[in-house]
């Protein structure tokens, strides 16, 4: 018997707007861009996998 196990390769990350310093927590697949709450910087913009994140990444939260 085959056991196929499904790895969640999608997380979500706590970020630093590089404007305004505030800290955020986004995910790392984003289908739509994501502007920092604060100041409203772009922080990712969608890619169609994983978005680009333009602002630090902190830390991966699991």
């Amino acid at each position: 018997m085959v056991q196929l196990t499904r790895e969640n390769r999608s997380k979500f990350v706590k970020v630093k707007c590089p404007d305004c310093e505030n800290e955020q927590i986004i995910f790392d697949r984003a289908c739509t861009p994501v502007d920092c709450i604060v100041c409203g910087s772009n922080l990712a913009t969608p890619t169609g996998g994983k978005a680009q994140i333009k602002a630090e990444i902190i830390t991966a939260l699991e």
